[in-house]
């Protein structure tokens, strides 16, 4: 599963330059064997750090929807996913010390930068999203 998900965010960055919020959606969707919707992956083009306005993480936005179309094609119902999404969060604030791009990207940002810097990070969030989502369904 490591390196599938090492693998696969390697190919999405720097093959396809897809964000990291559509790459969290598309490696979760792979891995959990569930078809997104390309006006869903779409939806998701704006959602690193809002736009780069340094807010939410794309890799936690990108989560978030996961959740809420998984849990929804399983039965789960809206309360339980709102609670899942709820846990989540807290879960990678803990673990990542924050929800914040500006906060979690190795850098900051800088005109300077090189594109791709969170590839590392993209790898541990989706990792530790995929074990989340495994720990959930086993309770």
């Amino acid at each position: 599963m490591k390196e599938y998900i090492t693998k696969r965010v390697h190919e999405l960055y720097w093959e396809k330059d897809i964000n990291c919020a559509r790459t969290t959606l598309i490696c979760l969707s792979e891995l959990f064997e569930i078809a997104i919707e390309p006006q869903t992956i779409c939806s998701a083009v704006g959602l690193h750090g809002a736009g780069g306005y340094r807010a939410q993480c794309g890799l936690v936005e990108g989560a978030l929807m996961f959740i809420g179309i998984y849990f929804h094609t399983l039965g789960k119902a809206e309360t339980e996913i709102v609670s899942a999404c709820y846990n989540f969060a807290f879960a990678f604030d803990k673990t990542f010390n924050s929800l914040r791009c500006l906060e979690l990207r190795p850098t900051g940002f800088s005109e300077n930068n090189p594109p791709h810097l969170c590839e590392n990070l993209t790898c541990k969030a989706i990792e530790f999203t995929y074990c989340y989502i495994l720990e959930i369904l086993k309770s």
